[in-house]
């Protein structure tokens, strides 16, 4: 239980559960938040991140520029292996996402207070992944001019329309319907601290910018009435994107003939895999960002744990999906679904789905252990294990599922070049890049909902 500090009116933290660090109060909780996009100047780590992840994102450049000018020709993709890095990263990144829309929308609804510190930094993360993995059903055609708009239902004289029946087509709706939801849902948010960053700024440029943002909030109760319902419907609206996004995402597979794709498991297990890699890259992002900026107060261990503990609960759901997958292969009796596991476990490329076992399954049990679920750097050791076990799932039901045909005269392997790791890695750049600026301009934490938490001078706790 935490304790009030009558003289200070700040919540001093009792015990592991505390949401915020003691010591603080109204002032302190706005002016060290507000702190970090106000100060002049960039701080030197800043400054070399932003470089490296600069950097990066011209390894994108060249590499989509090669794309323009050469065609896919020039990726690893090959008869049989029609799908390679291009679905892969698309998958992954739309799995990062889902962190954000969970914590900003179902622990809202939930009440939960632990994921106030959490959840502006989460939802931008949300968006930044949604970012990166739009990019990748317009590169995968090579020639987006000429082919990436029949995925829109625009209207046309030669009466084409994409095919409905396609999860090519309802991957667009979904993942611009998330994105969308979740861009308002990000700004609607902000717009509170927007006006106290207005009001915090000394420069009148920034008093300038600041204020347009904020769109005339003055924090008047009718301002607040309005905001609490915009944020309960958003979040409503939200909930359900959690679910349907990588259903729909996972229909790629599901909805198709191969053996080791059309499985009915892939829905839920889908889901329960972009939730356990969206909180280890929120944990792989938050746990440098509050030792570099000091913010170890409002993000505190406990955070971290409870972030654990999901992600331990979702990764046993992934677990369980594995076993299902061999299960029904067995149990079916089909001897294409027992030559597809069998060829994705022990033929040449088995290395990849024992390294996907790795590291979603055997190393993540260290989070079993108080110890390590307190460790920041175990903690940060195994969020990027994760996200590395993540990306090698992927890789494994698109490859694995494909380079071993029906006929044997057209078996072959899958090998990415320079170029698709360029793309790759590129993507990253850009999502770094974006979360540097993110955390340079605006505030990463909600300054108002922060200090909603902390109870009143003299108020019983």
């Amino acid at each position: 239980m935490d304790k009030l500090d009558t003289r200070s009116g700040a919540l001093v933290a009792q015990g592991p559960a505390a949401v915020m660090g003691p010591g603080h109060n109204y002032a302190t909780i706005t002016d060290k938040i507000a702190a970090v996009p106000l100060k002049w100047g960039f701080p030197r780590f800043w400054i070399v991140g932003f470089v490296i992840a600069v950097a990066i994102v011209q390894l994108l450049a060249g590499s989509v520029t090669m794309l323009f000018a050469k065609g896919t020709g020039i990726w690893g993709i090959n008869i049989p292996v029609g799908w390679g890095f291009a679905i892969i990263n698309f998958v992954w990144w739309i799995g990062i996402g889902h962190a954000g829309t969970l914590i900003s929308a179902i622990l809202l609804l939930l009440k939960q207070q632990w994921r106030m510190s959490i959840s502006r930094f989460a939802e931008s993360m949300t968006l930044f992944a949604v970012m990166c993995a739009l990019m990748f059903p317009v590169l995968h055609t090579g020639r987006p001019w000429l082919a990436a708009y029949w995925l829109l239902p625009y209207p046309n004289t030669m009466g084409i329309w994409p095919q409905p029946r396609s999860p090519l087509a309802w991957d667009v709706f979904a993942v611009s319907t998330y994105g969308t939801i979740s861009a308002v849902f990000w700004y609607i948010g902000l717009i509170p601290d927007l006006a106290t960053m207005r009001d915090q700024a000394k420069s009148k440029w920034a008093q300038t910018i600041y204020g347009m943002l904020a769109l005339g909030w003055r924090g008047s109760a009718r301002h607040w009435v309005h905001y609490e319902i915009a944020s309960i419907l958003l979040a409503g609206m939200s909930t359900p994107l959690v679910l349907s996004v990588h259903t729909v995402v996972s229909f790629d597979f599901a909805t198709g003939l191969i053996p080791g794709w059309h499985a009915t498991i892939f829905p839920p297990y889908f889901v329960a895999g972009a939730i356990y890699s969206g909180f280890a890259m929120v944990l792989t992002l938050a746990i440098p960002m509050r030792a570099l900026y000091n913010m170890k107060d409002f993000i505190t261990d406990w955070h971290l744990e409870n972030m654990a503990k999901v992600m331990l609960a979702t990764g046993l759901i992934v677990f369980y999906g594995y076993c299902m997958e061999a299960f029904m292969a067995w149990y079916s009796g089909n001897v294409w679904e027992m030559f597809m596991f069998k060829n994705r476990a022990f033929g040449p490329m088995g290395w990849s789905y024992w390294a996907l076992i790795l590291c979603n399954v055997a190393i993540p049990q260290l989070l079993w252990l108080k110890s390590a679920r307190t460790n920041t750097i175990v903690l940060f050791f195994i969020s990027i294990v994760i996200n590395i076990g993540m990306w090698l799932e992927r890789f494994v039901i698109v490859v694995t599922s494909l380079y071993r045909d029906f006929i044997p005269s057209s078996w072959g392997t899958y090998m990415p070049t320079r170029y698709d790791w360029g793309t790759y890695i590129g993507t990253i750049g850009v999502f770094l890049m974006m979360m540097l600026l993110f955390v340079r301009a605006l505030p990463a934490m909600p300054m108002f909902e922060l200090r909603l938490i902390m109870p009143k001078k003299g108020a019983k706790h």
